[in-house]
């Protein structure tokens, strides 16, 4: 494992950083820092994934023919940690250029292709992925949203859930059942649809954290033509693995305070016998932290180490989101109990203006976003140690005869 920047890597990490202190100090200039889910917000969201386009770092590793670099992975790695340090990235197009898209390019015709993915990386158009339903958990291949055949139509009715973006985005990437007599993992089929159809209903989700960006969205006898149809009729899990494969990398860290943060908070706050940061009950966790920080940290480099050689990372990414997911809840936990009756403020005087409470009110939804902690167990113990299967008493019984619990 090798930490450090090879000559090229570091000759392209100074030549983004370079790129970086100008555009962004060109673009703040022109945007200003407008409220986060506001009509300014996403214009500047929109105009800085435009100048990242134009100048080759937007999708680093796509082909130059459809508006990416046409470099490589750990080209990309490196952009997106010196974006980070910019402070200007935005999250609107983590999903569509994420997951969906390259879904997109994987399973479309050169039509469709030449159609959405230049736009997409463009930032003009933005996407969502809608697999979870209210009857599935996080079991995707218990959906039961329907596709039937009509022609050379499909008309498309159910319900999906959680979905992030979905009120903001111009198409989406839908996953539906077309054959309910066979096992649940066999008879779906994947769409590309238009969400501002009249036909898709978006209900957005208010969120303890105030947030809105989840949704509840309706489809009620939507009709698509086959030719948006995403891989072959059945075949809907295979093409849904692509983009879970993607899922689990897109969202394998989580961002908010660390224990960096949470070490400065206690050493400025009174505990019984001196600063809280004294407490040995603290410390130890403190500690806890520090140590699950680094084994992160190392994981992060040997993922680096696979994509400077042209590896592909495995399942093991699995484990940065369970460790991260966890840590930040119970580090955000911490702190607010620090604060004391301080802790149930959440506005600009609160500690730290508030990331602490907004963390905590988050943490929980980044534990099942992306794979449950159990889902991402499974994958761990069975793809990354080896061991035996999880026992699936369902996994060749027809859709239909499964039991609904009505």
């Amino acid at each position: 494992m090798d930490f450090n920047d090879s000559p090229t890597e570091a000759a392209y990490r100074e030549k983004a950083r370079a790129w970086l202190v100008e555009a962004a100090a060109a673009h703040r200039a022109e945007h200003g820092e407008p409220k986060p889910n506001t009509p300014e917000h996403m214009a500047a969201a929109k105009a800085w994934q435009a100048r990242k386009a134009a100048a080759g770092y937007a999708c680093i590793t796509w082909p130059a023919a459809v508006g990416g670099g046409g470099g490589t992975p750990i080209e990309s790695v490196i952009f997106g940690q010196e974006e980070g340090k910019a402070g200007v990235a935005y999250g609107y197009f983590t999903i569509g250029l994420g997951m969906c898209v390259p879904t997109v390019m994987a399973f479309s015709d050169t039509d469709t292709k030449k159609r959405f993915v230049s736009p997409a990386v463009k930032g003009e158009e933005i996407w969502c992925q809608l697999f979870s339903e209210p009857a599935g958990g996080s079991d995707v291949a218990a959906l039961r949203t329907r596709a039937v055949r009509d022609g050379e139509d499909w008309v498309i009715n159910g319900q999906k859930v959680w979905t992030t973006g979905a009120h903001y985005s111009d198409f989406g990437i839908l996953l539906t059942r077309t054959d309910p007599d066979v096992p649940k993992h066999k008879g779906l089929t994947m769409f590309w649809i238009d969400m501002r159809d009249p036909a898709v209903e978006c209900r957005p989700i208010h969120q303890m954290s105030g947030g809105r960006e989840f949704n509840e969205v309706y489809f009620s006898d939507l009709r698509v033509k086959d030719s948006q149809r995403l891989g072959e009729v059945g075949q809907g899990w295979q093409v849904a693995l692509v983009t879970l494969m993607n899922e689990r990398l897109a969202v394998g860290g989580s961002a908010g305070p660390n224990y960096r943060e949470v070490l400065e908070l206690a050493r400025a706050l009174p505990g019984e016998d001196g600063p809280a940061l004294s407490n040995d009950a603290f410390r130890e966790k403190l500690a806890d932290w520090f140590v699950a920080s680094q084994g992160l940290k190392f994981t992060r480099f040997r993922t680096m180490t696979a994509l400077s050689r042209g590896q592909t990372p495995g399942p093991e990414s699995s484990i940065g989101k369970i460790i991260s997911a966890n840590q930040l809840q119970d580090l955000a936990n911490t702190a607010v109990e620090m604060q004391g009756e301080y802790g149930v403020l959440t506005g600009p005087e609160a500690a730290a203006g508030a990331a602490f409470q907004q963390s905590l009110m988050w943490a929980p939804g980044l534990r099942i976003a992306g794979g449950t902690d159990e889902i991402l167990k499974n994958i761990i113990a069975e793809r990354v140690l080896g061991l035996p299967g999880d026992v699936r008493v369902d996994k060749d019984v027809p859709f239909r005869d499964m039991p609904t619990g009505r």
